[in-house]
């Protein structure tokens, strides 16, 4: 049967998927909370959640390096990766050898998208969409708690050395703004550098949010970067909420609402 992903990429399955392997953390969760944990055979050392899949199954490398005799040896019957995750070499190299599908996720809609298609792939489509009605549920509830919050801007910093922060075209940026944030480097593309010494001439942020991933921020760098702001509250977020998309999404309202209240 041929199925099409988001990259708008053609991919024939003989059968119904019983050896996966996932190159995508959010989207490892996802296929656990599917029902699917039986039928996982890979993952990358960047699957943490559920914690026990890192004991159970075998770990192919990372999400930008994989070893790829690990994962001939395996046999997949499919493998999922990510535009943003995996890299285009990855993609190209792995479809050579097995099924590859690509997800491409820079909102809800298309988390809901990418649920569906597991869902369609993997012959689970009950499980795919009691979570994505959740997900829709708790959105709209969600709203409903925002919209009377006024905008405040913010910049989210992903990494230090060089400082870096989510700019536009990005789950993040998308996620920030659902929650009533502008986010300051928008304009500044995908992931772009900054000089925190501009900051304030950048946008004078009312927030700077410390990612909990990729890198471990410490008291220091909110010290660090505060010298540079007009007073802005500096506070840690948990990263998983703001990039993963899948499952994760619905339990994510619920830490935002968290996050405002924190805010206040």
């Amino acid at each position: 049967m041929d199925f099409t992903d988001q990259m708008q990429r053609t991919f024939t399955l003989a059968k119904t998927p019983k050896r996966i392997i996932s190159l995508v953390p959010s989207q490892t969760e996802l296929l656990y909370d599917l029902g699917l944990e039986d039928c996982i055979v890979g993952i990358t050392k960047f699957c943490i959640h559920p914690y026990h899949l890192k004991s159970t199954k075998t770990v192919v490398g990372g999400t930008k390096n994989i070893k790829l005799e690990k994962i001939k040896e395996l046999q997949p019957d499919i493998i999922l990766c990510n535009k943003e995750e995996n890299t285009k070499e990855i993609v190209e190299e792995l479809e050579a050898l097995f099924p590859v599908h690509v997800s491409d996720v820079k909102n809800i809609e298309e988390s809901l998208e990418m649920i569906a298609q597991y869902g369609t792939m993997f012959k689970c489509n009950t499980e795919a969409s009691k979570i994505n009605n959740k997900i829709e549920y708790r959105l709209k509830d969600f709203k409903n708690f925002v919209k009377d919050i006024p905008v405040q801007k913010v910049a989210y910093f992903i990494w230090r050395k060089p400082w870096m922060v989510a700019g536009q075209d990005t789950f993040i940026n998308y996620l920030l703004k659902l929650c009533k944030f502008e986010n300051i480097y928008e304009s500044q593309g995908r992931y772009p550098e900054v000089e925190i010494k501009k900051i304030r001439l950048e946008g004078d942020p009312d927030i700077v949010m410390l990612s909990s991933e990729p890198y471990p921020f410490k008291e220091e760098h909110a010290f660090e970067l505060g010298r540079f702001t007009h007073h802005a509250k500096t506070v840690f977020v948990d990263g998983e909420y703001f990039s993963w998309y899948g499952s994760r999404l619905a339990k994510a309202f619920d830490y935002f609402k968290q996050l405002h209240e924190r805010l206040q």
